[in-house]
């Protein structure tokens, strides 16, 4: 049997961990937005019930999305449904690609708590944001830094981190 796919996390969040609002990004940052998009074009992209629903784009630019829920009638043509994190990475691990786990705050946790290797695509916006979603604490695991390139919109101060575990 061959290793698992490298999974790659891919957030935006705040000083304070922030990462959601009533349901939607607390920000509009383009270079972010923009970087997003790019990274997961072509790829297999795993999220919960509220990204997919608040992701327009999430089947186009060649992305299958794997969403987690338990609602089927989210399923369409090129979109698959699991009902847990481990079933939406079976799937994806028979999917051509990279592995993209693309929030929420509850996928996220769960992902950082697996045992095997992830790369954590991270926005670090300079702010502290008000908000009701939390990405988990990953300060604590033992991040290697791959990069990271500092920029800023006229709004905020942010840090495009790549770390692996």
């Amino acid at each position: 049997m061959s290793s698992p796919k490298l999974l790659h996390i891919l957030v935006a969040c705040a000083e304070n961990r922030v990462i959601g609002r009533d349901g939607r990004m607390p920000w509009r940052i383009p270079e972010d937005a923009a970087f997003f998009h790019r990274e997961t074009a072509g790829q297999t992209v795993v999220m919960g019930r509220v990204c997919y629903e608040t992701w327009p784009q999430a089947r186009t630019d060649g992305r299958h999305p794997i969403v987690v829920t338990h609602n089927r009638e989210l399923a369409r043509p090129g979109a698959d449904i699991a009902t847990s994190l481990p079933e939406a990475l079976a799937i994806a691990e028979k999917l051509p690609g990279e592995i993209m786990i693309c929030g929420g705050a509850r996928l996220y946790a769960e992902t950082l708590a697996l045992p095997r290797p992830m790369r954590l695509h991270l926005t670090l916006v300079h702010a502290e944001v008000p908000g009701d979603t939390f990405f988990p604490e990953w300060r604590q695991f033992p991040w290697r830094e791959i990069s990271r390139r500092e920029s800023a919109d006229k709004n905020f101060r942010y840090t495009f981190f790549e770390l692996e575990k």
